[in-house]
């Protein structure tokens, strides 16, 4: 089972940047960007609650969920503060504009150092997990991600994941799909989970032309605290 981080505490050592519009956090492995079966706590509350204690708030506060990841992954969500920046977030995501950069562990090396994957994935409701052919099929959905190879450990490689669409599990099955599968996940192939049960794929970075200012925002969230992760940081200080 994956730990839980829902305390108002973590959520403010998690905020990277924050204006009058926007506002974004470095998720943990664990939690989650909205409501679920589970019943527990959503980031997206937890910022409510936050935003509302730090600016002394009456009444309610808004928080718009502008794009989601999945429980065990790590990284940048970015949330709006207020309908228009959400709007319009919502549009530059649809329209790709949004340019998403991934670090996934994976515990084979990728046949090439850089190479491109095209998909086409079919989705299982009932297993939650999506299934990956190099042709067409009925049903199926294109999907396209970039990655590079960018260190090696004894054991594991480092690879920069840049996807092209935004497709359930995407980068998870595509890579799992060329022998590499991501460090604990069991779900797409892994031999063992990880002891919190997270899996070892970061949202590292996150670009965008500010919904209001019309600026470019460039934000980058270091990956979790744990041996390996730490281990690909130390060689990997200038990236």
């Amino acid at each position: 089972m994956l730990s839980k981080v829902v305390s108002n505490t973590n959520i403010a050592a998690q905020v990277i940047f924050e204006d009058n519009h926007l506002i974004a956090v470095n998720k943990h492995p664990g939690q989650i960007t909205q409501g679920d079966k589970t019943g527990d706590t959503p980031l997206g509350d937890l910022l409510k609650a936050f935003l509302k204690e730090k600016y002394r708030k009456p009444g309610n506060v808004f928080c718009g969920t502008i794009h989601r990841l999945d429980r065990p992954v790590s990284g940048i969500v970015l949330f709006a503060k207020t309908g228009k920046a959400l709007e319009r977030m919502n549009e530059q995501f649809r329209e790709r504009k949004v340019q998403k950069t991934y670090w996934a562990v994976v515990k084979n090396k990728p046949p090439h150092a850089e190479e491109t994957l095209v998909h086409y994935l079919n989705k299982n409701e009932n297993k939650n997990k999506s299934f990956a052919s190099l042709q067409p099929r009925k049903d199926a959905t294109r999907c396209e991600l970039s990655y590079k190879l960018l260190a090696s450990s004894e054991h594991y490689h480092l690879l920069e994941v840049n996807p092209m669409t935004g497709r359930h599990h995407q980068i998870r099955v595509q890579l799992s799909a060329i022998g590499c599968v991501i460090k604990g996940d069991l779900k797409y192939g892994a031999d063992r989970s990880n002891s919190n049960g997270s899996i070892h794929l970061h949202a590292r970075k996150l670009n965008f032309i500010h919904p209001v200012k019309q600026e470019s925002v460039n934000l980058t969230a270091p990956p979790p605290d744990d041996p390996l992760w730490n281990y690909f940081m130390q060689n990997l200080e200038s990236l």
